[in-house]
């Protein structure tokens, strides 16, 4: 119990270490080159090899992630080339230190629950997509662990709508059973990530985010059951 409390915290180390750099950097190095060199730094350091299935659509607009772990966002980082432009919940802006972290890419906050709030998020969407960045979103909103993704948002899909964009699925598998702050563990080894096939988002489908759901579902299901690494200990 104690190694593995070492394991995490050291863990823990390299991803504030990580995030420093890209603080540190970000005005030193070209965008989004900051973001990117401390989501490698961090990857290096944790010995977090990943396996990339699919291929990513060099056209895509919008990325839909499924999220279990703080280390989701620099493992997605370090699988394309792109210049993601994350939306997150407004309070992590507040947040002393991290902030800046979403801060200074000028990553997107979402209000919760608020109508507003939606607005100003197609209004930053559309900017950020003008700039040649891909939009970037967690549509659970939330982390969940357990392997079954939760209801995704709307928010992903008013904004797929409105600009009518080409949307990428990309599948992480079991990151929690890698790294989770809620129970304090840290594993070090292969992660794997699938891309699904891409789409332009229909507005004319008002299904079409459930089906996206129950797709990734079964892309994670279907890679969890043939990784016997993962049925040692499930994830709770």
């Amino acid at each position: 119990m104690i190694f593995a409390r070492i394991k995490w915290l050291y863990a823990v180390i390299v991803i504030f270490t990580g995030m420093t750099l890209m603080i540190t950097t970000f005005y030193l190095l070209p965008k989004p080159y900051a973001v990117k060199f401390s989501a490698w730094f961090i990857r290096f350091l944790v010995f977090i090899p990943v396996e990339v299935r699919g291929n990513p659509d060099p056209d895509a607009q919008m990325f839909l992630i499924n999220h279990q772990s703080d280390i989701d966002i620099g493992v997605m980082e370090t699988i394309t080339d792109k210049d993601l432009a994350w939306v997150a919940k407004k309070e992590l802006f507040n947040v002393p230190f991290f902030g800046l972290v979403v801060r200074l890419p000028k990553d997107i906050a979402l209000e919760r629950e608020s109508k507003t709030s939606l607005v100003k998020l197609i209004k930053e969407c559309k900017d950020r997509l003008d700039h040649g960045r891909v939009i970037t979103i967690f549509p659970e909103g939330t982390r969940t662990e357990s392997g079954k993704m939760k209801p995704f948002k709307a928010g992903a899909k008013m904004v797929a709508d409105k600009f009518n964009l080409k949307v990428q699925p990309v599948v992480l598998v079991a990151t929690a059973w890698h790294f989770s702050n809620k129970r304090k563990d840290f594993k070090p080894g292969t992660i794997t990530a699938i891309y699904l096939d891409s789409f332009v988002a229909d507005k004319s489908n008002p299904e079409w985010l459930n089906e996206t759901h129950d797709a990734m579902q079964h892309a994670y299901d279907e890679a969890l059951s043939n990784l016997p690494k993962y049925h040692k200990r499930r994830i709770s």
